[in-house]
């Protein structure tokens, strides 16, 4: 088991009254490795560039998995969830978009201030990281969340989300005009997002050109769903046939199951050659590296899949150079995510997205059946309910 880093314990620098928390429910994972377990905590009332929301729906993604096992550099006591949907409760003075009542749709955290994020590219904000997994914090340091006077990450993605309220910037607050209900909207933060956006922010496929997604979970079924959309051939690989059968349900035309044979064999035999445009979304080192060798010459593989922080993937460099195969590295459908999610929930609205087919609802409180819905991988998106 490996250890996570701890928020430094201690009152608030900030000096905010204690009198001015709200108590709050919420599933915390005490230390790397350890489960979620629910527990009582506070939460800070807004400051001034800050929203206080009311989490009627959040999804379980595999960073959150990851951020409670210590495989991403997460501070514990931690408070995961970084696919939150709810109803904005409080704005802070200097909030300009967000007005109580609002529906909102979470996302990922951006600084607002370095060049990617003025460039309109917050994926590739420079303090991503710090914001989204390593700091635990706001920027000066102080915390959001406390139990019985001390820290607890409520920074997750900038939400912490597995919890009845999160405190959320401005930024990774998205207003959304949907009768769509929450239990549905909840995945366009991450999965959703990151799946379609990969399809049509970075890989961008001419019309006729085939698409092959590699693993066949909520961000890989998003990427299936998008790519279907035009008359093109979609290939879906995972290594289970519930998966692949649901990949056929919602807009693939192939299917390649590598677990009973080599996935670049796979796609060949289907397409007749390599594949110009992949999404590998299973974050198996493995798997990327079948990705790469079915390429054709010129082709991208978009990796928006994850393993533990310093997994490394051999390369036959040749074949790289040679194949002037391109492999770019994607971060949330490199979304601008108060254009992309509007979009997105449009799209899902006319039909077009048939996520409903993705989604199993649990309540917060039972997490034993959400945490073995996930580790067992039956549930394709899990999405928890705080209510």
């Amino acid at each position: 088991m490996s250890s996570a880093p701890h928020l430094p314990s201690g009152p608030d620098p900030s000096g905010a009254a204690v009198g001015a928390r709200r108590r709050v429910t919420a599933a915390v994972a005490d230390a790397a490795g350890a489960p979620f377990a629910l527990a009582e905590l506070e939460i800070d009332a807004p400051r001034a560039d800050e929203a206080l929301i009311r989490i009627d729906a959040v999804g379980v993604c595999h960073a959150d998995v990851q951020a409670r096992t210590g495989a991403l550099p997460v501070p514990a006591p931690l408070v995961a969830g970084h696919e939150g949907t709810g109803t904005v409760e409080e704005v802070g003075g200097s909030v300009t978009g967000l007005r109580p009542g609002d529906r909102v749709v979470l996302t990922f955290d951006s600084c607002g201030r370095c060049g990617p994020c003025r460039a309109g590219v917050p994926s590739q904000c420079h303090r991503f990281v710090s914001r989204n997994f390593t700091a635990g914090t706001r920027e000066d340091g102080t915390a959001r969340l406390w139990r019985d006077g001390e820290p607890v990450n409520g920074n997750f993605f900038g939400q912490s989300a597995f919890a009845t309220h999160a405190l959320v910037n401005e930024r990774n607050a998205v207003v959304v005009d949907t009768d769509l209900p929450a239990r549905l909207l909840a995945p366009f933060g991450c999965a959703v997002q990151t799946g379609a956006g990969s399809v049509l922010n970075v890989l961008a496929p001419a019309p006729t050109a085939p698409v092959v997604v590699i693993g066949a979970g909520a961000v890989g079924l998003s990427a299936v769903m998008t790519a279907a959309l035009e008359n093109r051939t979609v290939i879906a690989v995972d290594t289970r046939d519930s998966r692949l059968d649901l990949a056929l349900d919602v807009g693939a035309t192939h299917v390649v199951n590598a677990s009973r044979g080599a996935t670049d064999e796979g796609v060949r035999s289907i397409l007749g050659g390599g594949a110009s445009h992949i999404v590998e979304s299973s974050g198996s080192p493995a798997a990327l590296g079948d990705g790469i060798r079915a390429l054709a010459s010129g082709g991208t593989i978009a990796v928006v899949g994850t393993a533990r922080a310093g997994t490394t993937v051999p390369l036959d460099v040749m074949d790289l150079v040679n194949g002037s195969k391109r492999l770019v590295g994607v971060v949330e459908g490199a979304s601008r995510p108060h254009e992309l999610i509007p979009r997105l929930v449009a799209m899902a609205e006319r039909g077009d997205l048939p996520f409903d087919r993705l989604v199993t609802t649990f309540p917060l409180s039972d997490i034993d059946a959400w945490t073995q819905a996930v580790e067992s991988g039956e549930a394709v998106k899990p999405v928890l309910l705080p209510a």
